[in-house]
């Protein structure tokens, strides 16, 4: 599929270290292409007309751990051949190649992240990238998933690295997106390509900046006080940074309970609404989308965007979803 492409290709992918690695992975197959790798607007879970307009220029697109609205994938396949490698919930778009085993029914715990999906496609050996974007979607609780970790904790005795190694490496890519910087994102693939070993990627000078500023304002974060409903959590930030999905992560996994977060000064006019729950969180993600809203995830997570007025109600419905028995 992937060698009968032809002409100029877009790689749309997600910023985080997920797609990152899915797309390095991606360039290095392509090496003989003429390609070019975007993400979409930082927060953006969804391709802008803007953003349409200039990708409806290209002769092929690759989506790669994007659920992007089945109408952004319409408008793009008018136009370009267009390839989907995913591990998100929604729907199987049945017009192109949509590659996402689990849509299809397979078990998510065999497929924890789209760089270890499109690997396997590549069939290429394990390797550095493929795991990384496990151990970025999941972190600790991958340790839970005994067929995949035993694969990750295999490979850093063989490398000489440990899982506290790997946590870094995700934290240090992640900083990119966190941090604002959508050219740092789309660079990062590239800067991947070059490195040889995993401690090239540790010692990267502006990584480590950008993270020593974010761990300090997500301490800052978390050290405000959150408010508990009928065991549920509920916390409100205002910060300028992308670290509501680190926010939430950090609180649902120490507390063991549901948890909302919403932060008010990602957007100008929007609130960025993330969950983490115990419980299916499908039902809301498609509430979401049939409010209208930018909304996605998986089982266990949901992210939305949703307008400054609508936001209120929009949690409160979150809400009493979580905490009804």
């Amino acid at each position: 599929m992937l060698a009968d492409l032809q002409g100029k290709g877009l790689l749309i992918h997600h910023w985080d270290t997920d797609g990152i690695c899915s797309i390095r992975l991606l360039l290095e197959h392509l090496s003989d292409k003429n390609v070019i790798n975007k993400t979409p607007e930082l927060g953006n879970y969804f391709l802008t007309e803007k953003e349409l307009k200039d990708y409806s220029k290209y002769d092929f697109v690759i989506v790669a751990d994007m659920s992007l609205p089945e109408d952004n994938i319409l408008k793009l396949v008018k136009k370009a051949k267009v390839l989907i490698f995913d591990h998100h919930l929604g729907r199987e778009i049945k017009k192109i190649f949509h590659h996402n085993p689990v849509i299809k029914g397979k078990n998510p715990n065999e497929y924890p992240s789209a760089s270890w999906i499109i690997n396997r496609y590549l069939d290429n050996p394990v390797n550095l990238f493929a795991l990384l974007g496990i151990v970025g979607d999941h972190e600790q609780k991958i340790k839970d998933n005994q067929l995949i970790y035993t694969t990750i904790n295999n490979f850093c005795n063989k490398n000489n690295l440990t899982f506290d190694d790997m946590l870094k490496i995700v934290y240090l890519l992640d900083s990119n997106y966190k941090i604002g910087d959508k050219k740092a994102v789309e660079k990062a693939p590239h800067h991947l390509l070059t490195y040889t070993s995993a401690n090239e990627i540790l010692e990267n000078n502006q990584w480590n900046k950008n993270l020593t500023k974010l761990n300090d304002e997500i301490t800052k974060q978390l050290n405000q006080v959150s408010d508990e409903i009928n065991g549920t959590i509920l916390k409100k930030i205002n910060t300028p940074y992308n670290i509501i999905s680190t926010i939430t992560r950090k609180v649902a996994w120490e507390s063991g309970k549901n948890t909302l977060v919403i932060n008010t000064g990602f957007f100008g006019d929007m609130d960025q609404v993330y969950v983490r729950s115990n419980k299916n969180a499908e039902p809301m993600i498609k509430r979401g989308k049939d409010l209208g809203f930018k909304c996605g995830g998986k089982k266990e997570v949901l992210g939305a965007i949703v307008p400054k007025d609508k936001t209120d109600s929009f949690v409160e419905e979150i809400m009493e979803f979580l905490t009804k028995k």
